[in-house]
């Protein structure tokens, strides 16, 4: 049994070791087997050889627990990393044992992050608490940029007994935000919808009870064009969901001059009822994007129709396109109304109208420039506005060039 004690001595020399060295939870298995040893492991009467070969196998076993702890461990934290929420593993102590990368920058005291900090220990102590439902903050952080987090405290238990608290970190921003423009979509909508079909109603209840004939041509040719307006709104929102639908955009290479062309062939009817020239300076044929022809002629008409609706009776529209050997930058310019400084970032939401006024005399939908905008974004480009009020606007559609030559000059083409 001498050699029992020399390797027993081993082992508690080694566990020190490791206690030295920081790897705690080895030393503890590696103690745990001393005992087993020293107890029952060996058989009393074994020769050296027979000891030695018992203690390896012992001691391989009890190493080899220990990698998997640690290796299942590891993995715990790995998960941990990867969820985008933060999380705050509290000891039955009240102190963090762990939490990860997300939740890192939510415990640094500073600004705006300090009420998470203190948020989540107030849930830390309230969550230790036996019984009850979970503890639950939300915490909106004013920026910028401007967040909110939902926080939850879940109790740790184990056999019966609390062995710390969890604390789950949730950024709900960007879901928030999407409910508030799903409200106001809704609300948009049917305010569209609901104000031609009630006029629709309207009229037609009163065609009802009227015989002179001049009034019922003039109350038919209303409710023919509050139809046209509900078919427009639903027009146009088919093809806002139909263009948010196509992430893959089919490309092809497509001159810029033929769907300019095309787009103010399908406008200038409307220009001319208002006296409206629509100048175009002809690019160059070689001058080509890479995309969807549909979607292009859809967000040219769509700039071409806003800027006949807002301009003034008898002005003049410019159309044009520049290169500079990375990017086509299609211009519409009109001389009408311009947009306020406060309105400029808003323009191209959904149902968004600068003069609300105006537009129920020229009909949009509010919907157009909301095309625009996706339309640039599938196509891996971008929208510009520059506007002086009272001047007139200037609406830029950024795309990127296609292949082949191009000419890169200042004027048009």
């Amino acid at each position: 049994m001498t050699a029992v004690l020399g390797v027993l001595v081993a082992v508690l020399v080694t566990a020190l070791v490791l206690v030295l060295i920081g790897q705690k939870r080895l030393a503890r298995r590696l103690l745990l087997t001393g005992r087993r040893l020293s107890e029952d492991v060996v058989p009393a009467g074994s020769g050296l050889a027979e000891a030695t070969s018992v203690i390896e196998r012992v001691v391989d076993r009890s190493l080899l627990r220990g990698s998997e702890e640690s290796l299942s461990e590891a993995r715990l934290v790995a998960a941990l990393a990867a969820i985008p929420q933060g999380v705050v593993v509290f000891d039955d102590r009240g102190r963090i044992a762990h939490r990860n990368e997300a939740a890192r920058g939510y415990l640094a005291a500073r600004h705006g992050v300090a009420l998470v900090d203190e948020a989540i220990t107030q849930l830390a102590e309230a969550g230790s608490q036996a019984g009850g439902a979970a503890p639950e903050r939300t915490v909106d952080l004013f920026g910028p940029p401007r967040r909110t987090l939902v926080l939850t405290a879940t109790r740790l238990q184990e056999g019966g007994r609390g062995i710390g608290v969890l604390v789950v970190i949730d950024d709900v921003t960007d879901r928030r935000r999407l409910e508030a423009v799903r409200r106001d979509f809704v609300a948009n909508i049917s305010h569209e919808l609901k104000t031609p079909v009630g006029a629709i109603a309207l009229l037609a209840e009163t065609l009802l009870a009227e015989d002179e004939p001049a009034v019922v041509q003039r109350m038919t040719e209303r409710m023919v064009a509050e139809a046209f307006r509900v078919s427009r709104t639903i027009d146009d929102l088919l093809a806002l969901s139909r263009i948010e639908a196509d992430d893959e955009v089919q490309r092809e290479e497509v001159p810029v001059h033929h769907f300019i062309a095309e787009a103010v062939d399908r406008v200038r009817p409307a220009a001319e009822q208002r006296g409206i020239l629509i100048a175009v300076a002809e690019p160059a044929g070689r001058l080509r994007v890479a995309g969807d022809r549909r979607q292009l002629v859809s967000a040219t008409y769509n700039l071409l129709e806003n800027a006949v609706k807002y301009s003034d009776p008898g002005s003049t529209i410019d159309v044009q396109a520049r290169t500079d050997g990375r990017w086509v930058d299609v211009s519409i310019e009109d001389h009408g109304i311009g947009i306020p400084r406060r309105d400029l970032q808003r323009v191209f939401e959904r149902f968004y109208r600068v003069d609300r006024g105006r537009s129920r005399e020229t009909g949009g939908t509010g919907l157009g420039l909301a095309i625009v905008r996706h339309v640039a974004s599938n196509h891996a480009g971008e929208v510009q506005v520059t506007s002086i009020e009272g001047e007139g606007s200037t609406f830029t559609l950024r795309l990127p060039v296609g292949a082949g030559p191009v000419a890169v000059t200042t004027e048009a083409g």
